[in-house]
């Protein structure tokens, strides 16, 4: 049986050599005082496994108390540590209660142990800003082996140093600002319109199946791998929507879980996309380029750094976080929109003043890159939305050397996780922080990337890559909604955390034209 190790394994033993708890075989035996010759069958069964649960239980403990300089916490029950209370649901935008009972027991630095891994967790604006700061110097990546499982163990959130940077810069070919202004711009526009006109049609759409499956999924599997997944009945998203809905999950890969459909979902994903490499590679020519092709390019270059599990890995990632990050988003923001008139009509009045100032045909929703960047207070929204929506819970890191943090020391080789609603909640940066006022960011410089109060899309070497892409794709989609449409909210918009963001039931609303 493997057990999690506080701090470094030689540590560990030592401890565990000098702790006056644990026992010997033959002093067990003493203290019952049975000969075990004569034990029956029955009885030499349970107290086998008394005596297997009392070491577990002893090396648990001990683990706790080899390092007293280490932050406070408890690492729960053996195994499961305090995996369940993690994972419980909570019906509130404030700090999820995991977090806000060790903050209030231990401070905004403690340990726990979740899903077999000992952590370290940040709620400390500075220890995380440092932690995303030093990425390479003090700190590096690192993930839960079942987010690996899921993601891939060669996706470039796996890739470490010039590796990472190469890879980072081929994604910028297709998320950078020229592609965002010259080319996905118009295709975003294209894609909301069409998607809004189908909801016209219908008695009731859910906010983030509808806008996830096609108008931003769609958009990014055709500038991806020329998917059309209309034309296949939403096929690869329903992949894609098993592998979200798994991610967070609790990582029991048994038929009927959530974990076990996600697994599911990436191995056909996997598999598709391979065949679709093989036969890229068959392909005498293409008349069209997409970032299949450059990917491909990449690895048939002489010494490249890529091979095909990263290749295939990176773009599973790419696939994945299109599917969900921005579909939430937009779904939040509907749903603080229709509880805030006021918030609306200054949306809505920004859009329309837009729409005017560039004279353009009043039936038109076509706007330009500059009238895009000219909408500040929808900006104000969508920096709002996610800093209440929390998309990305938590990031994780691990020590590469010991590192010193108040009067604490965090041990070379230690997992930290960084927990971003505790910025995203500080009373100290956002007044009533639980409250949607989108009002606030005027007073309050937004973030071109991430900051130590805003970590919707990471920070540091590691900020996403298609954070910008993101925001663009709500800016629009709000644009060619607010011109030209109203809504009526029918059900669901309960917001759960578990403890990334869902809603249970879903948000249901009905789309009609403008009076």
């Amino acid at each position: 049986m493997v057990l999690p190790l506080q701090a470094t394994t030689s540590t560990y033993l030592t401890c565990m050599k000098d702790s006056k708890y644990v026992l010997s075989e033959h002093r067990l035996i003493s203290k019952i005082g049975m000969d075990m010759d004569y034990l029956a069958a029955p009885v030499f069964v349970t107290l086998a496994l008394a005596t297997l649960l009392l070491r577990l239980v002893l090396r648990w403990r001990v683990g706790e108390l080899c390092h007293p300089r280490l932050p406070p916490g408890s690492r729960g029950l053996p195994l499961f540590g305090e995996t369940l209370e993690f994972f419980t649901a909570s019906p509130t935008l404030e700090l999820l209660p995991f977090f806000k009972r060790r903050l209030e027991r231990y401070g905004p630095i403690f340990r726990t142990s979740l899903v077999g891994e000992d952590l370290i967790v940040s709620l400390d604006p500075e220890l995380s800003t440092r932690v995303l700061q030093e990425e390479e110097r003090a700190f590096q990546i690192w993930y839960p082996p079942s987010f690996m499982r899921v993601l891939g163990a060669d996706s470039i959130i796996a890739a470490l140093g010039p590796l990472h940077r190469h890879i980072r810069a081929l994604m910028l070919r297709l998320f950078g600002p020229e592609s965002l202004r010259l080319v996905l711009l118009p295709d975003v526009q294209r894609s909301a319109r069409a998607e809004l006109r189908s909801w016209l049609r219908l008695p009731d759409v859910e906010v983030r199946a509808a806008t996830s499956r096609q108008m931003i999924f769609g958009v990014t599997a055709k500038k991806l791998i020329s998917h059309d997944d209309a034309a296949s009945e939403g096929s690869l998203w329903k992949c894609f929507d098993a592998c979200t809905s798994g991610l967070l999950a609790f990582p029991l890969c048994v038929p009927g879980t959530a974990f076990y459909r996600c697994m599911q979902g990436r191995r056909r994903v996997m598999k598709m996309l391979k065949e679709q490499l093989g036969a890229r590679r068959n392909e005498p020519e293409r008349e069209g380029v997409d970032f299949f092709d450059l990917v491909i390019h990449e690895l048939d270059k002489p010494e490249s750094e890529l091979n095909e599990n990263m290749a295939l890995d990176l773009l599973f990632l790419m696939l994945f976080a299109s599917h969900e990050t921005t579909s939430i988003g937009l779904t939040v923001i509907l749903k603080f929109l229709t509880d805030n008139p006021k918030a609306l009509q200054e949306l809505t009045e920004e859009h329309e003043n837009v729409q005017k100032r560039a004279g353009a045909d009043p039936d038109s929703d076509e706007i330009t890159w500059e009238e895009y960047k000219s909408m500040k207070f929808t900006s104000h929204v969508i920096h709002e939305a996610l800093r209440l929506a929390n998309i990305a819970p938590v990031v994780f890191r691990k020590t590469i050397q010991d590192v010193q943090i108040n009067d604490y020391t965090i041990p070379q080789g230690s997992k930290v996780m960084i927990c971003s609603s505790a910025a995203h909640l500080n009373p100290k940066v956002y007044e009533n922080p639980s409250v949607f006022n989108p009002w606030r960011w005027k007073d309050i410089l937004e973030p071109v990337g991430g900051s130590k109060n805003f970590m919707a899309f990471g920070g540091g070497l590691r900020l996403c890559v298609g954070a910008d892409f993101a925001k663009l794709q709500m800016a629009i989609f709000l644009h060619c909604l607010v011109i030209k449409y109203r809504w009526e909210a029918i059900s669901g918009g309960t917001m759960m955390f578990y403890p990334g963001l869902r809603f249970p039931d879903g948000f249901h609303i009905k789309l009609l034209p403008k009076d």
